[in-house]
């Protein structure tokens, strides 16, 4: 739990609540289809050439999907603590052209997955591209 305590937005409560309906994450192959367990990853349909995201599934673990929309509307409230991050940047794209509702699964989405590796690697959570970064630096 202290792993997802690093997760923007997730306390205490969240990281029980994850780590507790996750289980062990051998039962996911990837952090995309953790996601959509979770719920956090809309239905998409395709034909001729034209992509339509519909809504979340209704069939998903309820608890996981409550746990990731309230981390990322603490992050929204609490946005002035957090600086500019990625999570941030994330939400005010979407919400700028789709609203806050996609937004927030959006950045729901994004913790879920987040959570996914953070827990199978066993590492605290880093902004996207710091690897990429420090790589680069030493390099």
């Amino acid at each position: 739990m202290q792993i997802l305590k690093t997760l923007p937005g997730v306390g205490p409560i969240l990281a029980i609540t994850i780590a507790l309906e996750m289980g062990n994450t051998e039962r996911f192959p990837t952090g995309e289809k953790f996601a959509s367990y979770s719920g956090k990853v809309p239905r998409v349909s395709s034909s001729g050439g034209k992509t339509y995201y519909g809504k979340v599934r209704p069939d998903v673990n309820r608890y996981l999907k409550w746990a990731f929309t309230e981390a990322a509307n603490a992050i929204v409230l609490q946005q002035h603590r957090l600086g500019d991050c990625h999570v941030l940047r994330l939400y005010w794209r979407i919400r700028n052209h789709k609203g806050h509702a996609k937004a927030i699964t959006a950045v729901g989405r994004h913790l879920a997955e987040a959570a996914y590796w953070m827990l199978k690697n066993d590492e605290p959570y880093r902004e996207p591209g710091i690897k990429k970064m420090v790589s680069s630096i030493r390099g």
